[in-house]
């Protein structure tokens, strides 16, 4: 891989949302796309291998069943937004009642999660970026946790903890995804001690004892 292509595929990261300058031409195109696209021109970074040039992505419409992963040129993204950059755009007007919003101002005005940088991603996220209504009222809370450092179990299992009666109280599931060297991998696993853990990356998943540890990566991985 060239300079030039390693510098793109370390400019985005999974689960950033890439505001696109025009719907590539896939010959598999399901028919809603389109449609979906013109209203919200976004596609999210997901965790898999592309050519040189090309950003794995996947796009979404207004069901849960229209899901379609495809590839997207460099030159056709117009801009990206991470997790954490959404935190900094308003809940739209009249959303605020939705649960998952309801249980991402309250993260947020009681920093369940720390000095951690952290924002939303799925439906939520989706929402915050492209201004369109997404999210609905028996929509989960989808998050992504950066820890590029250890973080300790006993931390993530009070966190865990917090975030539990967060979720009793509002009446939502919260799903809190660290991303760590490795990968990503649940903060409810890593919280209940488990010997190996389930890390999905651009290789796939795998099980690893210490996704912080370079030398525990998959094989694949280290090529």
């Amino acid at each position: 891989m060239t300079d030039d292509a390693l510098a793109h595929a370390r400019k985005y990261l999974a689960h950033d949302l890439l505001r696109l300058r025009a719907l590539p031409v896939m010959d598999d195109m399901p028919a809603w796309l389109p449609l979906a696209f013109a209203d919200a021109p976004f596609a999210v970074v997901r965790r898999a291998q592309a050519p040189s040039g090309y950003v794995p992505v996947g796009f979404r419409g207004a069901l849960r069943a229209q899901r379609y992963a495809g590839l997207v040129a460099h030159e056709l993204i117009e801009g990206a937004l991470s997790p954490e950059h959404l935190l900094e755009r308003p809940i739209p007007a009249g959303r605020s009642t939705l649960k998952a919003f309801s249980a991402l101002q309250a993260i947020v005005e009681q920093r369940y999660l720390g000095a951690l940088l952290w924002g939303p991603t799925g439906s939520v996220g989706f929402e915050l970026a492209a201004r369109q209504p997404t999210a609905t009222a028996t929509s989960d809370l989808d998050l992504l946790l950066r820890t590029p450092s250890r973080l300790p179990r006993s931390n993530a299992s009070a966190m865990r903890q917090q975030l539990r009666r967060l979720e009793e109280a509002v009446d939502v599931r919260i799903d809190v995804q660290l991303e760590t060297p490795l990968g990503g991998v649940a903060l409810s696993e890593w919280a209940d001690d488990k010997s190996r853990v389930m890390v999905r990356s651009a290789h796939g998943p795998s099980l690893v004892a210490d996704p912080w540890a370079a030398d525990d990566a998959p094989t694949e991985a280290r090529r």
